[in-house]
């Protein structure tokens, strides 16, 4: 069998910086293969793309994530002990924490404080000239995931937590001056989020049974024994953080609004459109391009064998793109996911594979369903123009957004 292809050179660190979400793609294409072997920071590494590769990697107990994610991310968006370094039974026992915590009915309640807040917010913006979108969402975002998760935060600190949060997200993909940004950003972020687990647990701070805040500082491991204090910021932060990170979604929901008007349909229908709306979003803007392993049981795959420790890439963004799976994947077309089949493999934004066994993003939904309430109130509750500004959006940059941070103006609320 012949052997697959490697990427001659003694690294290229530097390739990937400058390609960023298209440097995985761009070498299946040149190689005409869904894996192939190169160099980042001068280790060896496999790279996959496509649905038959995710379901590779997503399979239980093969890969785990320590030692697989750059310092930077690892640093800033997850934590030494935090669910995603975890493997086997600790790994579902936590994410038991998770699905808890990420419920149907907290997810609906997730969502109208946001909307309470977008709403509370509109005459704020109609008495401004122009609204930068990005940071605004942001700071929406932080304070509807703050009051959800039973954390107080007033008015005078919501815009720093919000801008603490942003930087954490930005900094993650990026080794330099936004990394040691965000760095500093998540430290006092951490020192907060301490406090709030400190008064929770010695009856100073009373948050209501079920919230985020409440069930981690309560949670108690397979050993029956709460949370270490570190680790219980680290998850409080992971449900925190992740909910500001939807901005970037929610801001690319309206630069498809903007730029796919025909799209707006969808956006002001029923549930299915509108999930169909949202879904699409996912699929064709960027987010995070790929998710890093280490293989843990030894394995082979496409004539190559996987041994224990193997550094191994799976391209995320690539696949949502892959024509292979999605006709004309460059095209913004909420229509497909009316038919869609649902498959774990093909479809991976935030991760493939099962929620409650696997690795996938257990905030997915909630992701999804914010989403969907934001750009109902774009297309719905309000009215705006959309001035001449850079809408470009830098695939080099990890996590991308579009260059202005989407600028409108001459704002309107409607009803």
């Amino acid at each position: 069998m012949a052997a697959i292809p490697h990427e001659a050179g003694p690294d290229h660190t530097l390739a990937f910086l400058a390609e960023g979400y298209r440097f995985i793609p761009n070498r299946v294409d040149r190689f005409g293969s869904d894996i192939f072997t190169t160099r980042l920071m001068l280790s060896p590494v496999t790279c996959l793309h496509g649905a038959e590769a995710a379901e590779q990697f997503y399979t239980p107990d093969r890969f785990t994530r320590r030692g697989a994610m750059p310092p930077t991310t690892l640093r800033l968006l997850q934590g030494s002990g935090s669910v995603q370094s975890l493997d086997g039974l600790a790994h579902r026992w936590r994410k038991r924490m998770f699905l808890d915590i990420m419920r149907p009915g907290a997810v609906a309640e997730l969502v109208d404080a946001f909307t309470a807040e977008w709403r509370d917010r509109l005459p704020v913006w109609e008495r401004q000239d122009r609204v930068t979108l990005f940071p605004e969402v942001e700071e929406l975002l932080t304070r509807a995931a703050c009051r959800w998760a039973g954390c107080p935060l007033d008015d005078a600190e919501a815009p720093e937590r919000a801008r603490e949060f942003s930087a954490m997200i930005a900094g993650a993909g990026s080794p330099g001056l936004r990394f040691a940004q965000g760095l500093r950003l998540r430290r006092r972020t951490e020192r907060w989020a301490a406090g709030l687990i400190e008064q929770t647990r010695d009856g100073r701070l009373a948050p209501p049974e079920g919230s985020a805040l409440a069930v981690i500082a309560h949670h108690r491991g397979e050993d029956d024994r709460w949370l270490d204090a570190g680790t219980a910021v680290y998850e409080l932060l992971n449900i925190l953080r992740p909910t500001v990170a939807v901005g970037r979604f929610i801001v690319f929901a309206a630069l498809a609004l903007y730029q796919h008007p025909t799209s707006r349909a969808f956006a002001e229908g029923d549930d299915r459109d509108v999930e169909c709306f949202a879904q699409e979003v996912r699929r064709l803007y960027p987010f995070f391009p790929l998710v890093g392993g280490r293989v843990l049981q030894p394995f082979a795959w496409r004539g190559h064998d996987f041994a224990e420790g193997d550094w191994v890439l799976l391209d995320l963004h690539g696949t949502n793109h892959d024509p292979r799976l999605w006709s004309e994947p460059k095209e913004f077309r909420p229509e497909r996911f009316l038919h869609w089949d649902e498959s774990p493999w093909s479809f991976v934004a935030q991760g493939g594979g099962p929620y409650d066994t696997g690795h996938r993003c257990p905030g997915e939904r909630t992701t999804i369903e914010l989403v969907k309430r934001a750009s109902r109130l774009l297309a719905q509750d309000m009215r705006y123009d959309v001035p001449p500004q850079d809408l470009s959006v830098d695939l080099s940059r990890m996590p991308a957004e579009p260059a202005s941070g989407f600028v409108i103006a001459n704002l309107r609320a409607r009803g």
